[in-house]
């Protein structure tokens, strides 16, 4: 019979009284062992917890910041007309974290929460609601470059890079919106029953497109392609690039009667202006455009690629595009995501463009999302460039020149596209010959009683005592 092999190995319990005493003998054949890995700890023991939940707790508070950056956009204050209540978003409530009332007077580390870096849970949370869930409120947490989201991060929750609202500001801002409704009720009364697509209900365009060119020249632009569709042009055209629009009527007026005349209705026109801004001079044009609503978009794209070029301007510091949309034609046509797609390439790209959507919150007659697109919102194609999208309420002027100032710092520093969703109301028809009663009762009874944007804030600065 074959004997078994083990008795005669190492592994046999019987060799352990040889092993013990070579080893005693001769320590030099026994090997070191090897080195630990991991660095040896004790055993957790009773006292430990409440460390233990104090970092638990500590995870929970980061976690709760970094919640706001991705989901506070929703509980925002942005729609001026208040149609739904606010949202109970799971991923704002501190109890889904794992934090209790217990917890709010504690200090906690803030991370990259700009401020200080200790702060009470109570404190924590008052600072990420005034970032993101006021009148201005951000997506970007869809961002690749970790760089460029603790850039806006810094701008949308520190105080120290908001613009400084003195005196002057805030009364040249009350000129602007006095100017912009002056003219959409003179018009109105003047020229009774005619098209013209009025901006009333979206009139902080105004002041966040004269800020927005001002600014452009402090930062070194020298010219601005500007493209829009129909609504507010009129206003762009009188109040931004001071071209007459009582002229434009008038003229409009005696051209019908000569039968060979040819040309294009007055909210298509196109206009160039040479501005001097408190910035310094800068060249609008604002480019001619039909019907077709976004179809001017790489028009004005290529035409700004042309003067980049003629000026040998490789990185876009000195022409710029500025795009103005509507919401339900942002969503909708495919000449947007066309002209998006070239924003980085090679042969096309400009630097970046700001996009400003006047979200009327309406398209036509359609005003229920769930009707007019997929999407949660309308500026969502923005995502397919990594475009960040500030979303602003109408209502709240400063908060839109917030808003502007954050899009050109973004586009000159980082050169590419970014979009201001300006969330505003249309306090009349599609045209003015619509009754907007007959197909949305409930939204313009709303709009109906609501005071202009004009009246809010000019009662807000007599409140303040500024006039």
């Amino acid at each position: 019979m074959k004997s078994d092999s083990l008795p005669a190995t190492a592994l046999f319990a019987g060799n352990a009284d040889y092993l013990i005493a070579l080893e005693a003998e001769r320590p030099d054949l026994v090997p070191p062992p090897p080195p630990m890995r991991f660095e040896k700890k004790e055993a957790v023991t009773v006292s430990d917890l409440p460390l233990l939940k104090c970092e638990a707790t500590q995870v929970g508070v980061l976690q709760l910041i970094n919640a706001y950056r991705f989901h506070g956009f929703r509980a925002a204050d942005l729609d001026p007309l208040h149609r739904l209540p606010t949202p109970h978003i799971p991923e704002l409530d501190p109890s889904n974290h794992g934090l209790t009332p217990a917890d709010l007077d504690t200090e906690y580390e803030t991370g990259s929460l700009a401020g200080p870096q200790r702060d009470t849970l109570r404190n924590i949370i008052a600072r990420v609601k005034s970032a993101y869930c006021g009148t201005l409120s951000a997506e970007y947490m869809h961002l690749t470059d970790t760089q460029q989201k603790r850039w806006l991060q810094k701008r949308l929750e520190s105080e120290d890079f908001a613009p400084r609202f003195d005196t002057d500001l805030r009364r040249w801002i009350l000129e602007q919106l006095t100017a912009a409704e002056t003219l959409e009720k003179t018009l109105h009364t003047r020229f009774v029953g005619q098209k013209r697509f009025s901006l009333e209900g979206g009139e902080s365009l105004i002041p966040l497109l004269n800020d927005l060119i001002e600014q452009s020249a402090r930062a070194g632009i020298q010219e601005i392609g500007l493209g829009m569709a129909h609504r507010g042009r009129l206003n762009v055209l009188h109040n931004v690039l001071g071209r007459s629009v009582i002229e434009l009527f008038e003229h409009a007026h005696h051209d019908e009667v000569e039968a060979n005349k040819s040309g294009d209705v007055k909210y298509h026109q196109g206009f160039a202006a040479d501005l001097n801004t408190a910035g310094g001079p800068i060249r609008v044009a604002l480019a001619f455009n039909p019907s077709h609503l976004e179809i001017v978009n790489p028009v004005v794209e290529g035409w700004v690629r042309a003067q980049q070029q003629r000026r040998g301007d490789r990185d876009g510091r000195q022409v710029m595009p500025i795009l103005i949309h509507g919401d339900a034609a942002f969503a909708g046509q495919g000449v947007v995501m066309e002209t998006l797609n070239m924003a980085a390439t090679r042969g096309f790209r400009t630097g970046g463009t700001i996009h400003i959507v006047i979200n009327n919150q309406i398209g036509f007659t359609t005003s229920d999302p769930r009707d007019s697109r997929s999407s949660l919102y309308c500026t969502d194609v923005m995502k397919m460039v990594e475009g960040p999208v500030l979303h602003v309420n109408g209502d709240d002027p400063e908060a839109v020149v917030r808003a502007t100032r954050i899009a050109i710092e973004y586009r000159m520093f980082w050169k590419r596209d970014i979009a201001i969703d300006l969330i505003c109301y249309r306090r009349l028809g599609h045209n003015e010959q619509d009754e907007p009663m007959a197909t949305q009762p409930l939204m313009y009874r709303r709009i109906n009683a609501l005071p202009s944007t004009r009246t809010l804030y000019a009662e807000r600065l007599v409140a303040q005592q500024v006039v």
